[in-house]
């Protein structure tokens, strides 16, 4: 499975932003339709929000692309 190691710079990062920052989408919109499609796993868990807050120490999955925050 591949993972990306995403080196957060301030408390949080909106979930679809960091889709759009780590490459995954090509825009905060695209990810917000991947999230809303529940594409998006969050610690193991589905997430819908879009908007939901991404702080250090937590895993966002999509398919099988892994996120680290850190």
């Amino acid at each position: 499975m591949p993972r990306i190691r995403f080196a957060l710079d301030r408390d949080f990062v909106e979930l679809n932003q960091l889709l759009k920052l780590v490459g995954l989408v090509d825009s905060g919109g695209a990810g917000k339709a991947l999230v809303a499609a529940g594409e998006v796993r969050v610690d193991g868990a589905v997430e819908l929000r879009k908007t939901a807050k991404i702080r250090a120490g937590q895993r966002v999955r999509v398919g099988e692309v892994e996120i680290e925050v850190a």
